[in-house]
């Protein structure tokens, strides 16, 4: 797992040994920053349960403005922000250890809005349609924003949203990508 592009290319990322985190792999992050292609740009970017911190410090790399990355795990945090350090990044994040919805509601009441959000949470738990409906309620996406929510075949997106809706989904292997706006 490495950064791809940008002012880190080349990178190898720290991850915790196990299977508590399951880091996006390097070709699904291509696909990925591929289809985001110019939105990275100055974004403000929330990397939602980041595990390691992989797809938000791959959006600093490119150019984004501020990722901020959320994971309730204490050993998952501290390799994120090894990872920000040791990419000369660190200065353009900021970390929240909490729960993903107490986040979105923190940042939410904070006026808070993101032109990315990545949602990448552990796969058939049900955490993509209660971080998607709290993400829709707190309206944490900013007008014309896209969320990345990487998940499981057997938990698609929710389709009655009140304000977002999956745009393209893309397939690899047991793993859908959804592009929500």
């Amino acid at each position: 797992m490495r950064i791809i592009t940008g002012s880190a290319k080349g990178f190898k990322l720290k991850a915790p040994k196990g299977l508590d985190v399951r880091p996006t792999s390097d070709r699904v992050k291509e696909s990925i920053f591929s289809i985001l292609a110019d939105r990275v740009g100055d974004a403000a970017v929330a990397d939602l349960f980041a595990g390691t911190g992989n797809l938000g410090l791959e959006a600093l790399s490119r150019g984004a403005e501020q990722v901020v990355f959320v994971d309730n795990s204490h050993t998952s945090m501290s390799f994120i922000k090894e990872n920000a350090a040791r990419t000369k990044l660190f200065e353009s994040a900021q970390f929240m250890k909490s729960d993903v919805l107490a986040a979105i509601e923190k940042l939410a009441a904070g006026g808070r809005v993101f032109d990315i959000i990545f949602c990448d949470p552990p796969y058939n738990r049900g955490f993509v349609e209660k971080a998607l409906r709290s993400i829709d309620r707190f309206r944490l996406l900013a007008p014309g924003g896209m969320i990345v929510v990487e998940h499981s075949k057997h938990e698609p997106v929710p389709a009655d949203l009140s304000h977002l809706a999956a745009s393209r989904t893309e397939r690899y292997g047991e793993t859908l990508v959804s592009f929500v706006q």
